[in-house]
């Protein structure tokens, strides 16, 4: 039996936020339901054709899930919806600000009619304050949360290659429903989640936000270095390949200083014995550093490190993630359906034998039929309703 084996989640939900907590969920057992327009769909259908003619960003976020597609404002529908939505254990959304409690879909008048549900809102900005109608996107996110100021080169603020502002509020959501599923088994009650972007990716930036407290300054942008510690991040090799390794503590140092850079005298001034010092002198030091390991070739700067016990790292591209070695010898790949065909996908980290779900990702409307029978609506009322476009 999976752990979410019997719940049943409904989501409006698009993008990645809401999609990704309830793929989460769905992974675990959960009959995730996902209500979509008829025509487009999620609006992350579209976003590119990169996955055999399918959205990457679709592909990865929406598997093991039904697809209901409906006008979800056709007075019928919008009925058969509610009865839907009320019957449920769960509702996640991620939808335009105030959509929902439009459509008669807040929590407070769920819970009059069912006290244990679990209603979860994503929103860029939370559910009160000056900026709870706003708009928010993943991008917009990333710079009003104060993370691209500390993330890129000095010359230039750069943004994080995955949606982490997306994925950061997703997994919050999805820890918040567990916990609220754990909660409602002692004491019957659900419980309204008000997930906001900001505050998800705030948490994230945490450690900036206390190193810059009483107005110090903040982490410097530092490419792909670290802002604070050194000597940590990319070091060239003398074929021109760069290796990450990153020092901890003072140990480290002594030890990084005699078995890798071969340099007693460095390991024994005083001037470099703990990080502040080593970040105040980083002007000469990072040279001295950087010039030693140009004469190295990588395999024996990995030797000298793996000697010196210091943590490294190859510097990986998309495509050697794909054949990552560690990956295949724990045997972390899989296979998931698509509209497209079968695609590999990476189990969910902590996965055991029972979990997940790798149910096929839905085509659009998929399960329109199905579901709109359980609620009443024969075939002959669903094909008034798709020719009218009501329905997919």
């Amino acid at each position: 039996m999976q752990p979410l084996q019997g719940i049943t989640v409904v989501s409006l939900e698009h993008a990645i936020a809401g999609p990704f907590a309830t793929r989460q969920l769905a992974d675990l057992g959960a009959r995730v339901i996902k209500v979509e327009r008829p025509g487009s769909g999620d609006f992350a259908r579209g976003y590119d054709k990169r996955v055999r003619g399918l959205a990457s960003h679709f592909v990865w976020t929406n598997r093991s899930k039904e697809s209901l597609s409906i006008d979800v404002k056709h007075p019928r529908l919008a009925d058969a919806l509610f009865r839907l939505v009320a019957g449920a254990d769960v509702l996640v959304q991620n939808l335009a600000p105030g959509a929902a409690d439009r459509l008669g879909l807040g929590y407070e008048t769920l819970a009059a009619i069912n006290p244990g549900i679990i209603v979860c809102d994503i929103s860029g900005y939370g559910s009160d304050g000056p900026d709870r109608d706003r708009k928010a996107y993943d991008l917009l996110i990333q710079s009003e949360s104060g993370f691209l100021s500390v993330t890129g080169t000095p010359e230039e603020m750069c943004k994080a290659g995955p949606s982490i502002a997306d994925i950061s509020a997703g997994m919050y959501a999805y820890s918040n429903i567990l916990a609220a599923l754990l909660e409602r088994g002692r004491t019957g009650k659900g419980r309204h989640i008000d997930i906001s972007m900001l505050e998800s990716l705030g948490e994230w930036m945490s450690y900036p936000l206390y190193y810059a407290i009483d107005d110090q300054p903040p982490p410097p942008r530092a490419g792909a270095a670290h802002a604070t510690i050194f000597p940590y991040g990319p070091f060239e090799a003398s074929d021109g390949n760069r290796l990450m390794f990153g020092l901890q503590n003072n140990r480290e140092w002594v030890s990084f200083c005699r078995l890798v850079l071969q340099r007693d005298d460095l390991a024994n001034d005083p001037a470099y014995a703990d990080n502040a010092g080593r970040q105040a002198a980083r002007p000469t030091l990072e040279p001295m550093i950087r010039d030693i390991l140009r004469q190295l070739p990588p395999d024996e700067i990995r030797r000298r490190l793996d000697q010196a016990q210091i943590a490294n790292a190859r510097v990986n591209s998309v495509h050697e993630l794909w054949s990552h070695p560690q990956l295949a010898a724990r045997q972390r790949w899989r296979s998931v359906g698509t509209p497209a065909g079968p695609v590999p996908t990476l189990l969910p980290p902590g996965s055991w034998p029972e979990a997940p779900r790798l149910d096929p990702v839905p085509a659009l409307g998929e399960h329109t039929d199905r579901i709109l029978d359980t609620l009443g609506i024969d075939a002959a009322e669903r094909a008034a309703l798709r020719a009218a476009g009501a329905i997919q």
